[in-house]
């Protein structure tokens, strides 16, 4: 029998162990492994860095979505407040109240129209009340915003024609 020679740092095996020998990996398939090795590395990297990219985006969208659900909540609440608002103006005590005070009174009775022009019912006036016209003039708006002039008042200066401002 010829004798191999033996290879570097491995003892001559012989029978089933040297069958089993020829599987092993020999020095050439030990650098075929580290490209192997290098592109496992750089792929782990590069799903460690898209993860982060990934979870800096989600963290951005997290707050954009409270800064718009902190937006709609303040809308929301001036909504309920001009609602509110809305509300007081338009209950019945506060629109008589304002109709008073622009010098509307209550209608009388109607009258209605049927479809063949027949009056239907007795119509009435209403009731006037004794107050100062809606549309004033400029000078009857000063005398009226202004307190009227007492008998112990000092003496009268005459109007001036000097327009005010000028």
């Amino acid at each position: 029998m010829s004798r191999k020679p033996e290879l570097k740092g491995r003892p001559e095996l012989r029978g089933r162990a040297a069958r089993l020998a020829q599987f092993l990996p020999t020095g050439r398939a030990q650098a075929a492994r580290t490209p192997f090795v290098l592109l496992v590395v750089l792929l782990l990297g590069g799903g460690l860095i898209g993860l982060l990219v990934l979870n800096s985006a989600l963290s951005e969208g997290a707050f954009q979505l409270d800064d718009l659900k902190r937006e709609t909540k303040n809308l929301t609440d001036e909504e309920q407040a001009l609602q509110r608002d809305i509300d007081a103006y338009s209950a019945p005590d506060a629109l008589q109240r304002r109709a008073r005070e622009l010098g509307m009174v209550p209608g009388g009775d109607p009258a209605f129209l049927g479809p063949d022009g027949k009056v239907k019912g007795v119509p009435s006036a209403a009731a006037s009340a004794a107050r100062a016209p809606l549309v004033l003039a400029p000078e009857a708006l000063a005398t009226a915003t202004a307190p009227p002039p007492t008998a112990a008042a000092g003496p009268r200066s005459t109007p001036s024609t000097a327009t005010p401002g000028r």
